[in-house]
């Protein structure tokens, strides 16, 4: 039995490793090139008007200039799932809600990573009933996985939604849940509106759910808002209703009015940032992190 179990198993794993290999297929729109036909590599080029087109899974692919080659020794007709390709010249790379730009784009069969350069930007839009912000990034190198619907960018990375503003060395964007997952140098930023003061939260990690805006930041949290600063371990921020929740060691201090407000040990800080006004939660608050987790992460 267990034999048997092991087996299947393996033919499990086999037909799914095979389903991701197939999904990772790059395909052009046109059967015209340059090249050795067996051996390759194989250049596709565009005319003006009339660009390279290619897709993979979901991705759809433009470019003035395409190039696809086989690892060495290996025919390029026989190399499906291992070829990789460049393409260059105004890189339109599209899925879904999401278009993204660059320079140039390399591509692995191997891997089902896309990788844009020479600046790279991307638009997500809302979903038509939603009408929310559409999400801007711009970052030096934007990585696309076509086995799922998300995208890592690094280097200098912003984004901007609406009125908030996130930047960071690097992005994870999840497409399909709408959330952003912030790493290195994180500094978030809520623009001032109406009478509310701009508001600054940095700390080691944020995350943001676009459609909702609302954000979760940990790690040495410092939010500033005018003249007063709430530190702590953890914040949840709902922007719709104007609420911060910080908690751990949480302080916050009006520099103006010369007032220190402290929770307790088990408790909370709760921060109405369209009031100016910062309050103790003795019960404490619990941040609903399950909601935050990107797309397959535990």
């Amino acid at each position: 039995m267990m034999k048997r179990t092991a087996v299947l198993t393996a033919l499990t794993l086999t037909g799914a490793t095979l389903a991701a290999t197939a999904d990772r297929i790059l395909k052009f729109e046109s059967k015209i090139f340059q090249g050795d036909l067996r051996n390759g590599p194989w250049t596709f080029t565009g005319k003006p008007g009339a660009p390279v087109k290619a897709n993979v899974s979901t991705l759809g692919i433009t470019a003035q200039k395409a190039v696809l080659s086989a690892p060495s020794g290996t025919p390029i007709t026989s190399a499906e799932g291992k070829r990789n390709a460049t393409f260059d010249g105004s890189v339109v790379v599209t899925r879904g809600r999401l278009t993204a730009k660059g320079g140039s784009l390399t591509y692995s069969e191997a891997d089902g990573q896309g990788v844009l350069k020479n600046n790279p930007s991307a638009v997500f839009v809302p979903d038509k009933t939603d009408g929310g912000d559409p999400v801007n990034i711009s970052a030096q190198a934007m990585s696309l996985d076509v086995d799922n619907n998300i995208s890592t960018s690094t280097g200098g990375v912003k984004l901007v939604n609406g009125n908030q503003t996130g930047a960071s060395d690097k992005l994870v964007f999840d497409e399909t849940k709408e959330l952003g997952a912030f790493t290195g140098n994180v500094r978030m930023n809520r623009a001032a509106k109406g009478s509310q003061k701009e508001l600054v939260i940095t700390g080691t990690e944020a995350r943001i759910l676009t459609k909702g805006k609302l954000m979760y930041v940990r790690g040495g949290v410092k939010l500033v808002q005018g003249d007063v600063t709430t530190t702590g371990n953890a914040m949840y921020y709902d922007d719709k209703k104007n609420v911060a929740y910080v908690i751990g060691n949480a302080v916050s201090v009006d520099a103006k009015n010369k007032t220190t407000v402290k929770a307790p040990a088990s408790g909370a800080l709760e921060q109405r940032t369209d009031l100016a006004r910062v309050r103790t939660l003795p019960g404490g608050f619990k941040i609903p992190e399950d909601q935050f987790r990107v797309t397959g992460e535990k």
